[in-house]
């Protein structure tokens, strides 16, 4: 009968826009949820017959419903933050988290990025998922095996100094000395020096100063010290020299050669016999250089232009800072940086396949496809952006539209039903 069909199809427009309506309500209570996608329900109408078979006069349809609640991916807007584990994704992709959500063991695909370390050093979301990447070894080289991305919580080892390099400016207008060098006595038979620190295998550091004395026209010798107390078999409060050599320059005060004596350093309860070389430039001869780098020798007062080497004590994690491509970067206290791991960026042939899980999670599908994981920026991936966090990309304005679009079809279809409710009762009155 007509006017029941009437009926069920304005039941089916109420429970449809009732439907619209809740997902308009979960945008809404999202809109400042990280990482949250928009929902969009989409309508469908009913036919109350197969066409196939039908005759071709034309059919009142059956009501609507809603026949899917599509994700809209659209980009987020980016949060700056003040942590630097805090993620974003700047384009496609999403970031990989592993472990137990809802009961389900296994990979989880997300675009919240609010990330801190637990007590083990390893990444993890709010839930305790950890972030999944490309874990780098003791040298920095990043693996291409995924896993869990751990800080690492120690230290990283010691660094015994090989090298020195020393730049100055030593003044050619110096007098050329007449005494002899006197290693009791280095500052009363030298006219300028250096300090430079060395550290030995255990990760100490020394200082050892390098004392100049020139010894002719346009000729120096230098001297490299230690205290005795720090050398094995040395004397405290006695210097102890531990390397030796000649500087000569050119007429133009470029640094032409550079010799070295014998460099050895017996440090207490370390490595013996550390040997150091001293650099002092690109010399002429000896480096087949340009003398212009590192030290000359000008008619100025003395100076240190430049001083460094290559060694550094033990030091500890203090922070990270990660990069567009996801490499983690540990910031260690003896001032070293090494590469950690790299964070990985999944994508999908479809992302309208993947399954919402909650907690700002998705599951891949059949209908998704297989996750296609690599490093952010490559594969058309988005890149990392460290410090900041993707917010909804729920519209306030287009929900409340929406809203009111599906509130005018709920009392539209209500209207029907009351409608059709009098015709009914009209019909039963034809009896009286």
């Amino acid at each position: 009968m007509s006017i029941m069909k009437s009926l069920n199809t304005a039941t089916s427009g109420i429970r449809s826009h009732s439907e619209a309506l809740s997902v308009v309500g979960d945008n809404i209570a999202n809109v400042n949820t990280v990482g949250y996608k928009r929902s969009r329900a989409n309508f469908q109408d009913m036919l109350g017959r197969s066409i196939a078979g039908s005759s071709a006069l034309p059919q009142a349809g059956a009501g609507a419903r809603v026949g899917s609640i599509q994700q809209m991916w659209a980009q987020g807007a980016l949060m700056t933050t003040e942590s630097p584990t805090d993620l974003a994704l700047n384009g496609s992709g999403f970031f990989v988290v592993k472990g137990n959500s809802g009961g389900v063991e296994g990979n989880f695909y997300t675009r919240a990025g609010q990330y801190n370390l637990d007590q083990e050093g390893y990444l993890v979301n709010q839930e305790g998922l950890r972030l999944q990447g490309y874990p780098a070894d003791g040298t920095g080289a990043v693996g291409g095996t995924l896993g869990d991305l751990q800080v690492e919580q120690g230290t990283i080892g010691a660094n015994a100094t090989t090298s020195a390099d020393i730049g100055a400016n030593l003044d050619s207008e110096t007098a050329v000395r007449t005494d002899a060098w006197d290693p009791a006595d280095p500052s009363g038979t030298s006219d300028f020096s250096s300090n430079v620190t060395v550290y030995d295998s255990l990760g100490n550091a020394h200082e050892v100063t390098v004392y100049y004395r020139k010894t002719g026209a346009n000729a120096w010798e230098w001297h490299a010290m230690a205290d005795g107390a720090e050398v094995t078999g040395g004397t405290p409060g006695t210097p102890f020299e531990g390397a030796s050599g000649t500087l000569t320059f050119t007429t133009d005060g470029m640094l032409d050669t550079e010799t070295t004596s014998a460099s050895s350093w017996d440090f207490v309860d370390a490595t013996p016999g550390q040997a150091v070389t001293f650099d002092f430039g690109d010399s002429i001869t000896t480096d087949s250089g340009t003398g212009m780098s590192g030290t000359t020798q000008y008619a100025s007062p003395s100076t240190n232009t430049g001083i460094s080497q290559d060694g550094y004590g033990a030091g500890e994690v203090a922070g990270i800072s990660i990069g567009q491509d996801g490499t983690i970067e540990g910031v260690f206290t003896n001032g070293q940086r090494r590469v950690l791991g790299q964070v990985a960026v999944a994508d999908f042939a479809s992302v309208d396949g993947l399954e919402r899980a909650g907690q700002g999670l998705w599951i891949e599908t059949q209908a998704s496809g297989e996750a296609v994981v690599g490093a952010a920026g490559t594969g058309g991936r988005g890149a990392v952006v460290a410090g900041a966090l993707e917010g909804s990309n729920v519209d306030l304005a287009r929900e409340f539209v929406d809203l009111i679009a599906y509130q005018r079809g709920f009392s539209a279809n209500g209207r029907i039903v009351s409608t059709a409710d009098e015709m009914y009762q009209e019909l039963v009155n034809l009896k009286r």
